[in-house]
């Protein structure tokens, strides 16, 4: 299998990056994550837009047309091995300059390394515990940063803590989104999920159901949701481009609901699953 770097399809083995690059130094860079079912890239312009505007909020500039990131991609998902469905990811660092110094240079060249990766095959439909706990990340979310520390650290947490998979995110009474996720909430039929600010990242994933759910009818508000409604609702959802829309039945050990997956997650998640598999036929 070969991945591309800077320009060349090269084997895995044969991709080195310099110690200088300024995303293994600092962190100093961006990615993106695009879903790939059937050898199709889902959703690509969204995930680009989303890509680039994580490039300008800092100050990397745009290294790719659209068209030439569809292309790049596309070589890298016909040299992947990986069956099934799997993933396409981008990472753009801000290059090396030869030197480890906080201030960075315009002139240096940004670092481009494109791969695929399977999408895990676990099924999330019988629901998944997950606990709560402060959002402790910086507060530019919006941007996809590489430097993921706080996030590992909260998923860490919330796996040793009782087996959970994932933390749910809480800063100023209000929820933001998982470590590696965005939040839907259901109160008395109500469905919301937080709206896009600089506190969360604009989940592609997230979108598509949000879109989903409104051509069908449903009715989803995008509105802040206080930390204490977590504790009463009556579902929690979580998505993602590996999770899908997991139904979660414990927060902090104690049911949600039922403690089973509830009628509008099943009714959301059918509406997800019917547009998979429309798009793999097309």
């Amino acid at each position: 299998m070969r991945v591309f770097l800077n320009g060349e399809l090269l084997p895995k083995e044969a991709a080195k990056v310099s110690v200088f690059d300024r995303g293994f130094l600092f962190g100093d860079g961006v990615y993106e994550v695009i879903p790939v079912y059937n050898d199709k890239l889902l959703r690509f312009s969204e995930h680009i837009s989303r890509l680039e505007n994580s490039l300008s909020a800092i100050n990397i500039k745009s290294t790719y047309s659209i068209d030439e990131w569809q292309r790049i991609c596309n070589d890298v998902v016909k040299e992947c091995t990986v069956p099934g469905d799997k993933t396409i990811y981008i990472e753009v660092t801000r290059g090396s300059a030869g030197e480890r110094e906080h201030l960075y240079k315009d002139a240096v060249r940004p670092t481009v390394f494109v791969m695929c990766n399977p999408i895990s095959t676990i099924k999330y439909n019988q629901g998944v515990s997950v606990i709560t706990h402060d959002d402790i990340r910086w507060f530019r979310c919006y941007v996809k940063a590489i430097t993921l520390l706080p996030n590992i650290l909260l998923r860490q947490l919330a796996k040793d803590t009782d087996g959970s998979y994932e933390a749910i995110l809480i800063r100023d009474n209000f929820v933001t989104e998982g470590a590696a996720s965005n939040v839907f909430v259901v109160h008395d039929d109500m469905i919301t999920t937080p709206p896009k600010n600089e506190n969360i990242l604009a989940g592609i994933t997230r979108d598509l159901l949000v879109e989903l759910m409104q051509e069908t009818g449903m009715v989803i508000n995008e509105e802040p949701v206080a930390a204490q409604s977590l504790f009463d609702a009556d579902e929690i959802w979580l998505t993602g481009t590996t999770t899908g829309v997991a139904p979660v039945v414990k927060l902090n050990g104690n049911p949600v609901g039922d403690s089973t997956p509830g009628k509008w997650w099943k009714q959301a998640n059918r509406l997800f699953i019917d547009y998979i598999s429309e798009f793999k036929q097309t």
